[in-house]
């Protein structure tokens, strides 16, 4: 399986592109990323492009790829909600639209987050929502859209964000309780991986996947073909 990932220096990404480079099934990886992440290995080819813009440019790289894995996002805070529908709905629909042509039996992978919803008061929830409905729409062979809650990171793994490093420094020492007790909240970044490897190369019954979800499609028992 060839995979693109778009995103593969935040901390979902992250996670993402570790589990990409270990799972026998991925052949080869393009990253597309805003800047280098200093990672290296003979199936992993990083395109970078500082202000994402101009891909077009780099379409003979994109073409002919089984799946997306989309785990670009931003914080809300402090923006309006013009300027987060530009940086996440269409950022994310631009990319979206020209991959749907060059690769017509690609499976495209968004994570939004646990609470989107289309009638939702919250900003980010809203413009999540409409992003999905859009991507739906798209001709992709499939389209599945991951809603974590709380994801503890792994293997080294860190946020770029920094009040997202301060909040998963302080939740640190309780984070393996959290997976434990409450499984439909908290996820990891490898299961987040290893369910985005599992759901593009099987399928999945349900096109919207919360943690609870994601963490029974990262287990080996979950790599049954659902299509």
């Amino acid at each position: 399986m060839r995979v693109l990932i778009f995103g593969a220096t935040g901390m979902v990404g992250q996670g993402v592109l570790r589990e990409s480079l270990l799972d026998e099934r991925v052949t080869a990886v393009v990253s597309v990323v805003r800047s280098r992440s200093g990672k290296a290995d003979p199936k992993l080819l990083e395109i970078v492009l500082p202000q994402m813009q101009g891909f077009e440019g780099e379409a003979g790289s994109l073409a002919g790829y089984d799946a997306c894995f989309f785990c670009i996002g931003v914080s809300s805070v402090g923006m309006s909600e013009a300027v987060y529908t530009r940086v996440t709905y269409d950022l994310t629909m631009t990319i979206a639209t020209a991959l749907a042509e060059l690769n017509p039996e690609m499976t495209f992978i968004y994570v939004t987050g646990e609470g989107t919803h289309r009638e939702s008061r919250r900003m980010w929830s809203r413009v999540k929502a409409r992003t999905e409905d859009a991507l739906t729409a798209l001709p992709f062979k499939a389209a599945y859209f991951f809603r974590p809650a709380f994801i503890q990171p792994l293997h080294g793994v860190v946020s770029k964000t920094r009040w997202y490093m301060v909040i998963y420094v302080m939740v640190s020492p309780v984070s393996a309780i959290l997976m434990r007790w409450f499984p439909k909240l908290a996820t990891t970044t490898e299961n987040v991986g290893r369910a985005m490897i599992n759901v593009a190369a099987k399928g999945h019954p349900v096109s919207v996947l919360t943690s609870a979800d994601i963490n029974a499609a990262s287990t080996p028992a979950s790599q049954i073909d659902f299509e």
